[in-house]
């Protein structure tokens, strides 16, 4: 990947960038990882009958004990724990459809095998989205911080994750400068 380009003018504009194999399975397994970790929280949604009954969607009242997930889905209010649980069961359900869904144009539009992605900008917004929400996730595994050095660790395989977020830092912040070029 060296960044992105853009294509056409108005309503015919893409945002082109191309992945070799290996960063086109690279990125779609980490969405996937993502997408699939956002969906078995909302499988876990605890029974409500109310909602059952009205049809209206509820989420957990409780945040996410997974670190990552937890970072992906932060409290909606943290000085209120009554007011912060009734928030995320009225919220969090619909932050994670557009999570998913955002991983899901990314999965859509990234070919598996490398090549050529073409993005509308709706599409680059998504791709953005979901971006985001992978370098947060690994950043949390990591442990990333703005204090870290910009020398990677003696630790190999510490080194390597690095340089997954640094790379996957690069492709959202060339999407979000042709998207903002674009505009």
């Amino acid at each position: 990947m060296n960044g992105w380009r853009r294509q056409g003018r108005g309503a015919k504009l893409r945002l082109v960038g191309v992945f070799d194999q290996q960063e086109a399975a690279l990125l779609r397994g980490l969405i996937g990882q993502v997408r699939t970790m956002l969906v078995q929280r909302t499988d876990d949604v605890p029974v409500d009958e109310l909602a059952e009954l009205t049809g209206i969607t509820s989420g957990h009242t409780r945040p996410p004990e997974d670190a990552v997930l937890a970072r992906l889905l932060p409290d909606f209010h943290r000085d209120d724990p009554e007011l912060a649980a009734m928030l995320r069961a009225a919220r969090e359900p619909e932050l994670v459809a557009a999570k998913t869904e955002a991983a899901t144009v990314v999965l859509d539009t990234c070919p598996p095998d490398g090549g050529r992605a073409e993005l509308t900008p709706p599409q680059a917004d998504a791709w953005l989205s979901a971006l985001n929400d992978v370098r947060l996730a690994l950043g949390t595994t990591l442990g990333v911080t703005e204090d870290m050095p910009d020398e990677p660790p003696a630790d190999e395989a510490l080194a390597a994750h690095l340089s997954v977020y640094h790379w996957l830092t690069f492709v959202q912040d060339a999407l979000v400068q042709s998207r903002a070029a674009a505009m």
